[in-house]
């Protein structure tokens, strides 16, 4: 399955004690072009200390690549304990999360704990999802980028990296 609209862009967004956040506008217009739903499906990434996230239709192509990697472990004589562990990671650990009319979710208490997101979150397209990062967290990634634009959406709200 091919993707025509892409999360692209980047943004800074309070959060507040309830966990009440805005979608931005870049993501809220991707997920309402590639579902009837307004709702984001959000987990633990895969590798990083940020959540992952995505609309409802894109679990199929989670689960076609979820599948294509078992196969090759396999053919490798890989063991089935980790498809299994990414499978759970994809599927079971994950939270459904609808938006009202002006974009505002809650984030979860279980994905705002594994994200580690206190009070700002950093929203950053990744192409078929998007990332949901503690801002400071990012500021301490191997990844310079991801350094650079949580410093940059810092410095735009005024806040001090």
């Amino acid at each position: 399955m091919e993707l025509e609209h892409l999360f692209n862009g980047s943004a800074l967004n309070a959060v507040d004690a309830k966990g009440r956040l805005s979608v931005p506008a870049f993501i809220r217009g991707v997920v309402e072009r590639r579902s009837d739903a307004k709702a984001v499906v959000i987990g633990a990434h895969e590798v990083d200390p940020c959540l992952t996230a995505y609309d409802r239709g894109y679990a199929r192509i989670l689960h076609a690549e979820n599948e294509r990697r078992r196969l090759l472990e396999e053919s490798r004589g890989g063991d089935t304990a980790e498809h299994f562990a990414r499978a759970r990671r994809t599927f079971g650990i994950t939270e459904d999360v609808p938006y009202d009319t002006s974009g505002r979710i809650i984030l979860p208490p279980m994905m705002r704990r594994k994200g580690q997101i206190e009070d700002l979150a950093l929203f950053v397209g990744t192409g078929g999802t998007f990332e949901i990062w503690n801002p400071y967290l990012a500021l301490k990634s191997a990844d310079e980028g991801l350094r650079e634009l949580a410093a940059y959406r810092l410095e735009e709200k005024g806040l001090q990296p």
